[in-house]
């Protein structure tokens, strides 16, 4: 028992000190599900060693709450949104497995607006930016995110703030 117990701790002590030369595994593109605010499908364009160009294409309100003060009246329902940034990523492992990122972008929205004269479809621009963490497990082909930001309104509404936050998984090819 005593040996079988010192097999195992020197072949896990080895396992642990033995350097390792796997890299994360960030490709060119990656597809995948974002769910949060904006939640929906989420497609990422890497270039170089540090930038990369980030699109969301989804739902846009029901996180938070579909009723929400908006103008003169309110927001209840959920609406379209496409939502892209320009990126800068760096490692934060030897490894390159946990990576953070930040960027900044657009958002267009489309979602049903309520007031006294009674709805109306409306269309929403403005900008974003955002922040995030993402893992890549070794020599998988997947990545899992979490990230967070804010959505600044230029039309309709100037300056109407809303939160962007977001958790999800991507697939790297």
């Amino acid at each position: 028992m005593r040996k079988l117990i010192l097999v195992t701790a020197l072949a896990l002590l080895g396992w642990l000190t033995m350097p390792t030369t796997a890299r994360a595994q960030y490709n060119n593109w990656s597809v995948g599900v974002r769910l949060g605010e904006p939640s929906g499908v989420n497609i990422r364009k890497y270039f170089g060693n540090n930038h990369a160009f980030d699109l969301n294409i989804g739902t846009y309100g029901g996180l938070y709450g579909t009723k929400r003060s908006y103008r003169n009246g309110e927001y209840k329902s959920v609406g379209l949104t496409v939502q892209g940034h320009y990126l800068w990523h760096t490692a934060l492992t030897k490894s390159e497995s946990l990576r953070a990122y930040y960027g900044f972008g657009g958002q267009v929205n489309t979602r049903k607006f309520y007031n006294a004269g009674g709805n109306q479809s409306q269309l929403s621009i403005g900008g974003s930016g955002i922040g995030g963490l993402e893992y890549f497990p070794v020599n998988k082909p997947y990545s899992f995110f979490l990230e967070t930001g804010a959505y600044v309104e230029l039309l309709q509404a100037p300056f109407f703030l809303s939160l962007n936050t977001g958790i999800g998984l991507r697939y790297n090819f």
